[in-house]
């Protein structure tokens, strides 16, 4: 399937790449705003020689492939063009410019439940979703005991979805999306819909298809998600496609853009090179010496401060090491050079596990604290964090940074993600992200 346009023009059919399940080049999305809708009848009226609207580009310019087989997170703040980007992929939505090739079976999870007639029951509507999708009448139901013990909405899917809540709408679309075997599942802020129960369901189909070698491409919010499950991320920014590569890299950058507070003269915006590492200027510090530094370290921040150093010990020690028992105090000092005065700076920490889940984080902004925080110019400050490690054995990704804060604003003066990494050996035998100490107590036969 391929959709191709250009300056409005009609759709167009092209055969896809052999090696791609998705091309897009030069992808844009045009539309027209009026400040009152009487100013779109006095346009139409002039036959386009007077303007009435402005133009706003939702998407402009956007090219990639992706292979088949890959996953791909798309990022972006709101409005960045992700769901329109989604949308014309998959069909729904027509591009001003560029083209859009797709390969195979697509199947699309954008707004859940759109498409359903409202009048028909969850019955009818399943035939005529997955017929949309190319399944037949008896594909369908051959898998039609499939998608309702999936959707497990019981006798209601005999009755109008009209009369459904918003719970059992999700239910039954993301059923119908993921049991019939797409080659191409997009998804569009869909997978932690519903009850817990059902996230765990929808979480456990979504890597199955992964397993299967599916190519799936989706919009999240959720940096974890990408960090976990995807091979690749783009970040979109005002409907461009700003950066394209290694999921964690795209998380810290979208992390830039929601959270860091731009200003004039403002450094660390992106790293300087393919791994992430920041210009010379600013990577002059003790930490990079570490043992356990992270060359692909991420950094930004307005530069009004540089962490020069992050040393590891274990708790009434003063040597840095990455090696540590379960439940043993980590002390983790952080050593900042003002460039500027800082009254109350606020410095904190993130530990996270390789596939980005956030294991924990905390700052001095809602820890009590021995001292009231000041830096004078040109001034190095110190502060300690004592944490106890009641975690499981495995690698962790230690990410520290200081900011500072004006009215309600929290401006990041030196931000610092994955910058040292430390492993922790739980010798119990137990499994897990955390150790929480178990212990039988009773072996009675009627306990």
């Amino acid at each position: 399937m391929c959709f191709s346009t250009l300056d409005g023009g009609a759709l167009m059919s092209c055969e896809p790449s052999s090696h791609d399940a998705i091309r897009v080049r030069g992808l844009g999305k045009y539309y027209r705003i009026y400040a009152k809708p009487q100013h779109r009848l006095f346009e139409a009226m002039t036959r386009g020689r007077r303007c009435f609207h402005q133009a706003f580009w939702a998407l402009r310019d956007v090219s990639f492939n992706v292979r088949a087989g890959e996953v791909v997170g798309i990022l972006g703040r709101n409005g960045s063009g992700k769901s329109s980007l989604l949308q014309i992929v998959c069909g729904t939505l027509q591009p001003s410019t560029g083209s859009v090739e797709t390969s195979g079976r697509v199947a699309a999870l954008l707004e859940l439940g759109a498409g359903f007639n409202p009048e028909f029951t969850g019955i009818e509507n399943i035939y005529f979703n997955a017929g949309i999708l190319g399944l037949s009448q008896k594909e369908i139901g051959e898998r039609l005991d499939e998608i309702l013990a999936f959707a497990d909405i019981g006798e209601h899917v005999h009755q109008p979805v009209k009369t459904y809540s918003s719970g059992m709408y999700v239910r039954l679309a993301f059923a119908v999306a993921a049991c019939v075997e797409p080659d191409v599942l997009i998804i569009d802020e869909a997978l932690a819909v519903g009850d817990v129960q059902f996230q765990a369901k929808c979480f456990r189909r979504f890597e199955d298809l992964v397993r299967a070698g599916k190519t799936i491409l989706f919009v999240t919010h959720s940096t974890e998600q990408v960090v976990r499950h995807c091979s690749r991320a783009l970040l979109l920014e005002d409907g461009r496609l700003i950066d394209d590569g290694e999921p964690r890299q795209i998380a810290n950058r979208y992390l830039d853009l929601l959270l860091g507070a731009r200003e004039p003269g403002s450094v660390a915006s992106e790293p300087s090179s393919s791994n992430g590492v920041m210009d010379a200027e600013l990577a002059g510090g003790l930490i990079e010496a570490r043992a356990g530094y992270c060359r692909s370290e991420y950094r930004w921040g307005n530069g009004g401060a540089k962490v020069m150093d992050v040393r590891l010990t274990q708790a009434g020690n003063t040597l840095h090491t990455i090696q540590y028992d379960a439940g043993q105090r980590m002390a983790i000092r952080v050593v900042a050079n003002f460039e500027a005065a800082c009254e109350n700076p606020v410095f904190g920490f993130f530990i996270k596990t390789p596939d980005g889940v956030t294991v924990y984080g905390n700052s001095t902004k809602t820890l009590p604290t021995p001292d009231s925080l000041s830096a004078a110019a040109g001034q190095d400050l110190c502060v300690q964090f004592v944490c106890e490690l009641n975690l499981g054995s495995g690698s962790y990704l230690l990410s520290v940074g200081v900011s500072a804060v004006r009215g309600a604003e929290v401006v990041p003066l030196d931000r610092r993600y994955d910058v040292l990494h430390f492993e922790v050996v739980n010798v119990s035998g137990a499994v897990g992200l955390a150790d929480l100490h178990a212990q039988c107590v009773t072996m009675d036969e009627g306990c």
